[in-house]
Formats: C-alpha cells, structure tokens, sequence
C-alpha cells in the first residue's frame, strides 16, 4: 500500500518522457504520518534496471528571469499544512494557525479495541507500505479466522504525534467498519491495539496492485480490459460517494486484485485519508498523492468530486500508459494540474474509440461542477454496454431536485425546455435513478421516496457523515409529486451538459423550446422578484441584457444565466 515498489518488467520501448513507467512507483505523497522524507525520495530513481530514467535531479541553477515571476507554487503551503497535521514543524518555519491542535501536550492515543492481537493472529512477512504503517500477512491462530490467510495493518502509536493523526486512524477504522461488504473493497475484519501499535485486520489480497498489472502489460490495457477495471473502480467509489465519504487517495497502488487469476475482482484499499463529506459540504485540508490530485484539492475547497478527477487520470494511464500531467519537480506537476490540459493527439488515443476518449475528458474536466459523478460515469456510453454494470443511486438527484423545487417559476419552464434537448444516454441514466426512487403505479414519485431509498441503503458511515440530516432536510420540503418529465428537468444537471461538445446545440435548442412554451414578455421589475433581489441590487443595471428590448421577453443570454440559478450575490458581482 502507498509507497511501493513495482515489479521489474522488460522495458518497452518508445516511452514517452512521462510514461507510467520509469518513477510511478516513487510518487510523492502529500500526507505522510511523521512528514519526514519518505524512505523512497520523490526524486529516487527508477526502480528498473538500466533505466534511461536513471538520473539524479541537481539543484536549480540560478537564472535571470526577462519575464514576470509564475504565480506562486501551492508545493510550499502543502507541505507547511502537512507537516502540521503530523507533527513536525521545525521551529524555524513560519506556521498558519490551525486551531488549538498545537497546544495539546498529553495525547490519548486509547482507541478502545481489543487488546489481544497476539492470541488470535501470528504476524508473517511485509507485504506493503501506507501513509501511516506497513501491511503484513498474517495467519488466525483462532476463532472464526482460524487457519486463514489475512492482512494486517500494523499503524505505530508512535508516530501518531498530533490529535489530527490520530483521528485519521480512528477514522480510518470507522470507515472500513461501515463501509465493508461491497464486492470491490477489501474486507475489514477487525482492530486490535497494544501499547505500541494499532493492528487493523482485513481480507489479503494476493494478487497484486493494479500498478503491477499495468507495468506487465507494457504500460496500458486496451480498451475492452480497461472498461473491465474501470466498471469496478466506479462501483465501489459510487458507493462510497453514497454514503458520504470520499477516499481521497485513488491510484492504481491503492487496488488490489484479490488472486493472480485473471478474472479475478479488484479490492479498494487503504482508507487512510478518507473523510466524509455531506452533499453540500466542501473540504480544505489538503491531502492525496501528486500526480493524482484535483484542481479544487489544491485550492482548498473540495467534495466528492475529487475522487472523479484522480478516476479519470487512473483511466488515462490505464488507456494510454502515460501520465495526463507531468513535471520533475512537484511544484511543476501541481502547475501542471491547475493550468495544463492533457493531451489526446498523441498514440494511441487517435486510434482508440470516441467514447473512450469523451469518457476521460469528463472526468478530467478542471470545473469539478461539469466533472461526471461515479454513477454517471458508468452510465456513460463507453461503459453502458458492459455487462457487469450495475447502475446504484447517484447523490446529485438529490442536491438538483432540491435546488429545483427552490426555484422560481420561470427556472423551472427553463430547465424544463432544456430537459427535452436531453440525448439518450443522459435519458437512459435519468430513467435508470427514477425507477430507483420506485414511482407508484402511476408513475409518480414523492420526495418522501428520496428518503425512503437512502434509509434502505443506508450504513453507519452515511450516519457518521450526516447525508441523512440532508435528504431529510429535501423530503421536508412541501412539493407536490413528480413525474418523469418533470424529475428529468429536477435532475438535469447544467454544469455537466455545459461540459460537453454539444453544450451549445442543447442551450440553442432549450431555448427555441422556450420561447415556443415558456417565454413571455416580462418586466425588469418582476425578474428581480423571481431571482429574490433586495431592494440594494441595482436591478435595472444588473438585469438589463436578460430582456429583449424589442417584445420585452427573456433574451438567450438571460435565459442561459437563469438555467444556472444565479443568485443575487453573482448578479451584484456581474
């Protein structure tokens, strides 16, 4: 887990410079549980013989600059952020105050499991490392596990230094406790503590990293086995995302194949840095590994969509071998991430399918908003058709049925001309989550079944990460039933379909649906009303260019800025 070593393959020829290759295995992470330099550098050569990526990395020279100096790295404040949640800010480098974290002498590192590992497990080799520990096998001396093969994950107390480092363990066990049963994450069996360690005990995987199974094929699956991965990966990360928790630390290291069979499932693991996360919540702390990072994580303000920009790099690599971005310094891959597009000339994604290609452009969108959910994901043409797709609940419905029935009137005729633009795909996937709602026999649905499906599938984590306070929060709301015309104008999402190539052929024609069904001559006045201004906006300055001058009816640039539900505080800003 974490910092591993990949096996050593025959190198293949005709690598490009950031191939998945040569240093993947030696990737920085941004959290570690000392903060020290990790035993395998971010700069260590390749772990492959012969290697042409075998250099050392010398000091940047000095240099005259003709030109403005870059906006400045978030290298430097990551690392300061880091080093205070473990612990280990030397006294000479400045500090941001984080709260009371660093006034607390006396930790107590007492996590109330059991206290007798030693009986039931006999420890056997080291078999990976992770952000907070190393991962043994192991073998049950007794009870139910007597006689089976196991994985242990051994976390040293010592090392937890800070209350934040240990929350994450305690964290981390909840998770695993919650979460366990899906098909596609590693089976959690127990904790344990002793005064030096926490042991937590789960299912062994003896197949391999996913890292590995790329490095052996050369660098890249094609695109039939890749969708095979890829149905898998999404599955488990929709079911997390539905039960409020983001891991935050997806990469081809962090999935396990569960025996060297070739048809054999593939396990999520290390939950080391997960957290949860409400549907309208945002994250800040900044965690993850550098060359899988989103845009948003690095600006400090993040959800679940996270997890989706580092699906589509881990899809990218999958399909073409190659990281989407990459520099030698990671200053220069967080430059990369924030500013540079990936890119889609090179072989063989010119040879690969248009799907495939659109697939991996929606998840590495840098506007997390038009960045597919896991749940769209699967349901996208490219992975439509693969058998073992299972389509679960996606949380967006909720979050846009809610910001829906808030809506005013007219928002609501807009986002209902836009629902009859929709293609069949996004029809498919709006069809496949109402009849998961489970509509009455006349083909209705109540907010009431909102939460009604979320109570059924519900877990501890989901408790933990209060998505219950919220769907209760949206079947609360007084609304009367929606059909399935109406719940695909609730569901629609304007981000993501602004996200595609054919962004534009939509708003054209949601608009001519508009103004055959919806649109009517309007006062500055009464739109001010409908978007809830107060008397301090400037309405007739702010509003101006939404209505036409000549029938006084809403203009297409007005009737674009409605579908995003703008509120006033962007109307004052605009």
């Amino acid at each position: 887990m974490g910092l591993c070593h990949g096996k050593p393959v025959e190198h293949p020829q005709n690598l490009s410079e950031n191939s998945i290759i040569p240093d993947e295995t030696n990737e920085h992470t941004l959290n570690s549980s000392t903060g020290k330099t990790p035993k395998f550098p971010f700069y260590s050569p390749s772990p492959f013989k012969n290697s042409p990526a075998n250099y050392s990395i010398p000091s940047t020279p000095l240099r005259f600059l003709k030109r403005p100096f870059p906006p400045p790295s978030p290298a430097k404040h990551i690392k300061a952020f880091l080093a205070r949640r473990h612990g280990s800010m030397k006294p000479n480098e400045a500090t941001i105050p984080e709260g009371s974290e660093c006034e607390i002498i006396a930790l107590d590192k007492n996590f109330g499991f059991s206290k007798n590992f030693i009986c039931h497990y006999e420890l056997g080799e080291e078999v990976g490392k992770g952000h907070f520990g190393y991962t043994c096998a192991a073998a049950g001396k007794k009870g139910s596990l007597k006689g089976k093969d196991v994985a242990v994950k051994v976390i040293p107390k010592s090392k937890m230094t800070t209350a934040i480092s240990i929350e994450d363990v305690r964290r981390e066990v909840k998770i695993l406790r919650a979460l366990t049963g899906h098909k596609n994450l590693v089976q959690f069996y127990d904790a344990y503590e002793d005064e030096d360690n926490v042991y937590v005990v789960m299912e062994l995987c003896k197949g391999g990293e996913l890292l590995d199974s790329i490095l052996s094929r050369g660098g890249k699956y094609s695109e039939e086995d890749a969708k095979i991965i890829m149905v898998q990966i999404l599955s488990v990360v929709a079911y997390c995302h539905f039960q409020g928790v983001v891991h935050r630390d997806l990469k081809p290291e962090n999935f396990l194949f569960t025996s060297k069979d070739e048809s054999s499932p593939l396990k999520a693991i290390d939950f080391g840095l997960s957290d949860y996360v409400k549907p309208d919540e945002r994250l800040n702390d900044i965690v993850g590994s550098a060359y899988y990072v989103a845009p948003e994580v690095l600006h400090r303000s993040y959800g679940t969509e996270a997890d989706m920009w580092s699906v589509g790099v881990i899809a990218y690599i999958l399909l073409c071998g190659s990281r989407p971005f990459w520099s030698r310094t990671e200053s220069g891959i967080f430059r990369a991430v924030l500013k540079a597009d990936p890119s889609f000339d090179e072989d063989p994604w010119p040879s690969l399918s248009s799907d495939a290609v659109d697939f991996v452009k929606r998840l590495l969108n840098k506007d997390y908003r038009k960045r597919l959910t896991a749940v769209q994901a699967l349901s996208h043409p490219w992975l439509a058709s693969h058998h073992d797709v299972k389509v679960p609940v996606d949380m967006i419905t909720y979050k846009l049925v809610r910001a829906y029935i808030c809506s005013s009137p007219l928002r609501k005729e807009a986002l209902g001309a836009l629902a009859k633009t929709l293609a069949i795909p996004e029809l498919a996937y709006l069809r496949e989550q109402f009849s998961l709602l489970g509509p009455n026999k006349s083909g209705f649905i109540s907010l009431h079944n909102f939460k009604m499906v979320v109570a059924k599938n519900s877990t501890e984590a989901m408790k933990d990460a209060r998505v219950l306070d919220y769907v209760n929060m949206v079947s609360s709301l007084q609304y009367r039933k929606l059909d399935f015309e109406e719940f695909c104008a609730a569901a629609v999402s304007v981000h993501q379909l602004e996200g595609m190539e054919s962004w534009e052929q939509h708003a054209r024609r949601a608009f001519e649906f508009f103004e055959k069904d919806g649109n009517r001559p309007i006062m500055i006045e009464e739109l001010a009303s409908e978007l809830g201004l107060g008397p301090s906006v400037p309405v007739h300055v702010v509003l101006q260019d939404w209505i036409r001058h000549s029938d006084g009816k809403l203009s297409f640039l007005g009737f674009i800025r409605l579908l995003h539900g703008v509120s006033s505080r962007a109307l004052q800003k605009a």
